[in-house]
């Protein structure tokens, strides 16, 4: 960017403090301490926040931090703020960023962003947007942060100034004061200037930023009377008498940019500085801003005057060709005019011409009337779009003229909001899209705008979303493709904000209303979609034969088929069908493609289909798919509730496989996420029962209360469906808490809200088999049956899991040697299956009854195995069990791996731990990422150092 010229070989009066923090940063990030010796540690980034009111000496100060930054060879990325940019989507971010890859083609640029390339390039403006769907603002700002780790490493010691970020725009501003702090981690000096009381409700972040290490900003003050005097001595020398300097300092309050301004025309004028002058000082001083600044522009003709009018307009960074053609003055009159205002010290510049400072482009722009001024904004905007710089570039010019009703402005607007949304930023797109709405569009074009500027609200109003697509639809709309979008992306935004009723009711109408067979078949199946997360369905076994029926008949054709043959393999699960049914529609689901970002439709359907997998006792198909699917929505750029849902699911599938810890890690990091997006929605639900069910798994009770309270995890739960259901899970809460009465009348609220949806499958709720155990206490026959129950649908079902889960709360809740019956059986099971954490339960369940049965020898079999297991998991309250119970037995509890297994490398033990799972070579290989015979070499290695065969080598790893 071209800065803004500042006072040349002059003294920074009275700035010595603020300098002395600005060297010790800069001596932090070299890596020296400050006595100038090299310091032990790696150099350490910081943050500079500097205040101050307009003229205090921001700009001179930063130049200055710029200019020693320089000399200490540091990188420097310089930015400023534009009263008339801050509608401008990332115009700060190009400015810091864009020169740093100056004159790099794609295939450069490729390399150096890698799959960062299609999110942040178009925000940046250095490539144009893709085709595919827009990123989410959080997933671009991830990209932001990425490319400016990257840059700060790579190119270090690096220090980037912005200037006036009060008035910078709104998605800049996010995006750097939310990585600002994490300056101190890396070689980056981030320095921020702004005005406190200028600030608008979006840079309110500003406020929170530290000056220097936590402290406060560096607060500028105005000059005193003697270091005014000293300025004013700096130029005219010792001559200039006290009455003379005292009086500069009265009539400027000592402002440094109106004391500069005042000595260059005292000296224009031939004035003695001596007291006999002091009296004219302050008309002098007037004419430096406001009032007095727009006299004596308009003193400089008609021409002039226009020419700086159509430069205030255009902004920063004028290019004078435009300049004239907003003015409509010819070139010589035009550079005549320039050279005018460059001799008034209004403007300066060549190529590229500046204010020189903001308080005189204020000042100018706020002097034009205000019938001109709009008129010079829509004449800006035919000249932008006339120089070819686009109608994202004229925008911003649009927004200021009066509706006029002309169809131009309206396909500018409507442009300019596609580009924009389509590089990350929907805020920016829908104030397009709602001034086009304003002109207004015609009666043709006002359902598309509308459909336009409900999907431009879709992430963050979704309430406005919904008004603007109802709007719509009352339009008349001659295009039926154009109806059916609105109709879809209604249905999906009302789903979306918990309205699953009204998204289902929506399509309804539509169907009835629709003649083509295929369109009606995809209303279809968004509406047995939606259907599905009700949890007010009024007919859900109906809801189930026409699925049945449909999905049957459907050969998988195209995506909307298979969406209905994916819905039927859910249902499946849900209702407790035999497993495999789910898995056979599963399969012919994603046969022929059901890809996790298609345009215009949601990410439901893909992951249904993928945890149907893992309720089946699939999990590591699950995670091949959802493996991909996140891999598709990082490339998308979708790092909000996309990813959340993602990263959280995955540990719900890590948690029912055993492992516990990299659960946690992932539901904590989905969470993070959720809270990105905003608290209350549905990834919150999600991500906060998953918590508690891991947390509770691995013995944290306490944590899992805190949690549940500080997410106000209880009723009113989410009218959706969501997995694990919340309010079994909040059930599962208040029975490990030892409240057996609240959760049992919460479980059994539970079982008569899912009862009725004909979902009764226990692998997927098992709000019976956690009754059961509530109900043991008080009515144990009644607990016993509820179990059996359970046992039932899960035999019926027919996965190990589902049984040997089933089987040992049957066991739990018995009495008598039928006990050990069902937790031999429950063992059995289990060690078919992949719930590692169930079969560790179900272990120390039987060696503890076999201990208290008189049978010691076996119940140190049953309880070692079970301590193995659970370390393994990750459960360190079930370890905390198992040891205790060895302890009774007079056994003493020893480390869970031999010596041999120490042994093992990383890599080779992930690969034994896979085997102990039961998975062949090639389930190991799929799951490690690698290929079939280095699973074989691990596994043989493993061999070696435990002397077995690699057929014993589940047992090795298990026995004791």
């Amino acid at each position: 960017m071209v800065q803004r010229i500042v006072r040349s070989k002059r003294t920074l009066f009275e700035r010595e403090s603020e300098l002395a923090a600005v060297d010790e940063a800069l001596d932090e990030l070299a890596g020296l301490r400050t006595d100038g010796a090299e310091a032990a540690d790696r150099p350490r980034g910081a943050l500079l926040a500097v205040a101050g009111r307009a003229g205090i000496g921001k700009t001179t100060l930063l130049a200055e931090i710029r200019r020693r930054a320089t000399a200490r060879g540091c990188t420097v990325l310089s930015a400023r703020g534009g009263d008339q940019e801050q509608r401008v989507a990332f115009h700060v971010a190009r400015q810091l960023l864009q020169p740093q890859f100056a004159g790099s083609g794609e295939s450069d640029l490729r390399a150096s962003l890698g799959s960062w390339y299609d999110i942040v390039g178009p925000a940046l403006g250095l490539c144009a947007p893709t085709a595919a769907a827009p990123p989410d603002p959080q997933g671009l700002r991830d990209g932001m942060d990425w490319m400016l780790t990257h840059l700060a490493v790579l190119r270090a010691p690096m220090v980037l100034v912005l200037d006036d970020a009060h008035w910078a725009d709104p998605e800049s501003l996010r995006w750097l004061a939310a990585f600002a702090p994490r300056a101190e981690q890396l070689p980056l000096l981030v320095v921020v200037a702004y005005r406190p009381d200028e600030l608008p409700d979006h840079a309110e972040p500003l406020r929170g930023l530290p000056g220097r290490a936590g402290g406060r900003p560096l607060d500028l003050e105005p000059l005193s009377a003697a270091a005014v005097a000293r300025l004013v001595r700096e130029t005219f020398g010792p001559h200039a008498d006290d009455a003379f300097c005292r009086e500069c300092w009265a009539v400027t309050a000592g402002s440094p940019f109106e004391t500069v301004e005042l000595i260059a025309k005292v000296r224009d004028r031939g004035l003695t500085p001596t007291e006999n002058s002091a009296h004219l000082l302050r008309d002098l001083a007037a004419a430096v801003k406001g009032s007095g600044l727009v006299a004596r522009l308009e003193r400089l003709g008609a021409s002039t005057v226009r020419f700086a009018w159509a430069c205030a307009v255009l902004g920063t960074e004028i290019h004078p060709v435009l300049a004239a053609a907003v003015a409509g003055l010819g070139h010589e009159e035009a550079a005549d005019a320039a050279d005018a205002l460059r001799g008034a010290r209004i403007l300066t510049g060549g190529e590229t011409l500046e204010f020189v400072h903001p308080l005189i482009a204020t000042a100018v722009y706020r002097a034009i009337p205000p019938g001109v001024r709009v008129a010079l904004h829509g004449q800006a905007a035919w000249c932008v779009i006339d120089a070819g710089l686009g109608p994202a570039a004229a925008a911003r010019h649009l927004l200021e003229t009066h509706p006029e009703g002309d169809p131009w402005v309206v396909q500018q607007l409507r442009a300019a909001a596609e580009q924009t949304l389509r590089a990350g930023a929907p805020d920016a797109a829908r104030s397009y899209l709602a001034r086009a709405l304003r002109e207004p569009p015609t009666a043709e074009a006002r359902a598309a705008v509308l459909y336009e500027l409900g999907s431009a609200s879709l992430l963050t109003e979704p309430a406005t979303t919904v008004n603007h697509l109802r709007a719509a639809l009352e339009e008349p709309i001659a295009d039926a493709d154009l109806r059916h979008r609105i109709v879809y992306r209604l249905s999906q935004v009302l789903a979306h904000s918990d309205r699953l009723a009204e998204a289902s009711d929506t399509l309804a109408r539509e169907i009835r209303v629709t003649d083509d067979a295929r369109v009606k078949l995809r209303m279809v199946s968004e509406e047995l979609m939606w259907d599905a997360f009700r949890a007010d369905e009024p007919d859900h076994p109906s809801r189930s034969r026409r699925l049945t029926k449909l999905a049957d008949r459907l050969k998988g054709r195209d995506l909307t088929e298979r969406y209905i043959i994916g819905l039927r393999a859910w249902d499946a699960t849900l209702r407790g069908e035999p497993a495999h049914i789910a898995l056979h529609h599963a399969e012919r689901a994603l046969d022929g493609g059901l890809g996790w970002t298609e345009p215009d439709r949601g990410f439901e359907v893909p992951v249904l289909v993928a945890l149907a997998f893992t309720y089946a006792d699939r999990p590591g198909r699950t995670e091949e798919l959802f493996a991909a699917g996140i891999a598709d929505y990082e490339r998308q750029g979708w790092r909000g509730a996309h990813l959340s849902f993602a990263y959280t699911l995955l540990a719900y599938v890590r948690y029912r496989r055993g492992r516990l810890a990299e659960a946690e890690d992932f539901v904590r990091a989905g969470l993070r996420l959720a809270e990105r997006v905003g608290p209350g929605t549905p990834a919150h639900w999600y991500a906060v029962g998953i918590l508690i069910e891991v947390l509770l798994a691995r013995g944290r009770l306490t944590e899992a209360t805190h949690v549940g309270e500080d997410y106000s995890f209880c009723a009113p739960f989410p009218a959706a469906v969501v997995f694990p259901d919340a309010q079994t899970v909040h059930g599962e809460l208040l029975l490990a808490r030892g409240l057996t009465k609240a959760a049992a009348e919460e479980l059994a609220a539970a079982g008569r809200r899912l009862e009725p949806r004909g979902m009764r499958n226990p692998a997927w709720c098992p709000w019976q088999l956690h009754l059961a155990r509530a109900e043991a206490h008080e009515t144990p026959e009644r607990a016993v049956a509820t179990a059996l129950e359970a046992l039932a649908r899960a035999r019926q079902y027919g996965t190990p899991s589902a049984v040997g889960q089933a089987l040992r709360t049957v066991a739990e809740v018995s009495s008598g040697s039928a006990r050990v019956k069902y937790l031999e059986e429950s063992v059995t099971h289990l060690e078919r299956s992949p719930a590692a954490y169930e079969l560790a339960c179900a272990l120390v369940a039987l060696g503890t009854e076999l201990r208290r049965t008189g049978r010691p020898r076996e119940a140190a079999e049953h309880l070692y195995r079970g301590l193995d297991a659970a370390v393994q998991c990750g459960a360190d309250g079930l370890v905390e069990s198992a040891r205790e119970e060895l302890t009774a037995a007079g056994l003493r509890p020893r480390r869970l791996h031999s010596t041999e297994t120490d042994t093992l490398t990383t890599r080779e033990r992930t690969a034994a731990n896979l085997a102990a799972e039961g998975l062949s070579e090639a389930e190991i290989a799929r799951e490690m990422q690698i290929d079939e015979p280095m699973a074989v070499r691990l596994l043989s290695a493993v061999c070696r150092k435990m002397g077995t065969e690699i057929t014993g080598l589940p047992a090795a790893l298990r026995t004791t």
